[in-house]
Order: structure tokens, then C-alpha cells, then sequence
């Protein structure tokens, strides 16, 4: 992947909140209907640490179970301007050791990434989009073709714990697996071997 010298280092996440999981299950929804108000930093972090965050420094546990701690996944944010707090337009990727975010490609690709997904037009209206994205060798490489199965297991936990994290923060999202693969890698700039698995939309819900 592409690198440049554009660096955000995220604040650091909340470890308490004043939503309880029983009530950010119960409310969890898909949602498809989004308004465009941009996000604040700090939820923009906590979606990331929830998603891949991690738990214990001494370990490097993270916020998802994983295989064998073979960790495959990696995230990317497509962010409009000023999409969370006064980020500029471009393709981000999430730096799980250092909780920050690189920024590898300027300019917003959401329009197009809508158009990559059988042309879902809110993934162009909302603020920012998590990718998941996975490199699947790593997985592979210790548990051979059964990896494959255990890297989308992974990447559900990940998508779900995104789900609970929004709804606990008062915003939304949905998982969307309904896109031209090579088309969408190739517009996030990703080396061959790593493939999105998810696009997620997040923002905050009309009529909220």
C-alpha cells in the first residue's frame, strides 16, 4: 500500500460508556437512510478501536476474536471532507499498534465506491466508510484452506462490534457485501493479495 507522511494520531478511546450492551443490542439496526453531519474524532476512534482495538498492551489482544491471534483483517476509512473532525478527503488506514490513521491517497471516492456497490447512492451520503479488508495468508498460512472460513468469522465480529460501537454512540451503519471486488480493491489503492470484504457506511440515522 501506498504511504505518505500524513498522520493522525486518534484520541484515546472510551473503556466505559453510558450505553449498556443489552441496550445497544436491542437497538442495533441496519440502517440505509443516512444524514450527512460529519463525525467527531473521538467516535471515528472508537469505532476503530472496537472494531480492531487493542485490549490488553502486554498481549496485543484486540477487540475481536481471531484464529490462532492470526489477526488478517485490516481497515481502511473512505472519508469525505471533514468527514470526522477536519480530516481531509481520502483513503485512511487504520495503524492498530499505534491507534492512528495514515492517510495514502488524497481526494473522496465515496461517489465512486457507491457506484462499485451495485450503486447503493447512501454510501455516498454519509460522512465516512469503514472497509474491512482481509489478508488472508495470514490465516492461512497456519490453519492452510480452512483459513478462509476462520478469516470470515472474523470479519463478522469485526462488522458487529462496528454495529454496537455506532448504535451505543447515537449513529448508524450497515454492512454492505454487495460490491465489484477487484473494482473496489483497486480503488482503495490495495496490494493484490488484500481483499474487501465489507463496506460499512456509518453516520447518523435520518430521523434521529
Amino acid at each position: 500500500m501506498e504511504t505518505s507522511k500524513s498522520l493522525i494520531y486518534l484520541p484515546e478511546p472510551e473503556r466505559k460508556g453510558v450505553v449498556s450492551l443489552e441496550e445497544a443490542i436491542g437497538r442495533r439496526r441496519s440502517v440505509r437512510d443516512f444524514q450527512g453531519q460529519p463525525l467527531t474524532l473521538n467516535q471515528l476512534s472508537q469505532l476503530l478501536w472496537a472494531a480492531q482495538g487493542i485490549t490488553d498492551s502486554h498481549e496485543q489482544f484486540r477487540t475481536a476474536a481471531s484464529a490462532g491471534a492470526t489477526y488478517p483483517l485490516e481497515l481502511v476509512v473512505a472519508c469525505g471532507q471533514d468527514g470526522a473532525g477536519k480530516m481531509e478527503a481520502g483513503i485512511y488506514r487504520y495503524n492498530i499498534a499505534g491507534h492512528s490513521l495514515t492517510r495514502y491517497h488524497s481526494g473522496d471516492i465515496r461517489q465512486a465506491l457507491a457506484d462499485a456497490a451495485t450503486s447503493q447512492d447512501f454510501i455516498r451520503q454519509v460522512p465516512l466508510n469503514i472497509v474491512i479488508c482481509a489478508l488472508y495468508e495470514r490465516t492461512i498460512g497456519k490453519y492452510g484452506t480452512r483459513g478462509v472460513r476462520y478469516v470470515h468469522m472474523e470479519a463478522g465480529h469485526v462488522s458487529q462490534n462496528i454495529y454496537l460501537q455506532a448504535t451505543a454512540l447515537g449513529l448508524a451503519t450497515v454492512a454492505i457485501g454487495a460490491f465489484q471486488d477487484e473494482r473496489v480493491r483497486e480503488m482503495l489503492r490495495l496490494e493484490k493479495e488484500i481483499r474487501p470484504l465489507y463496506i460499512m457506511p456509518v453516520g447518523k440515522a435520518t430521523g434521529f
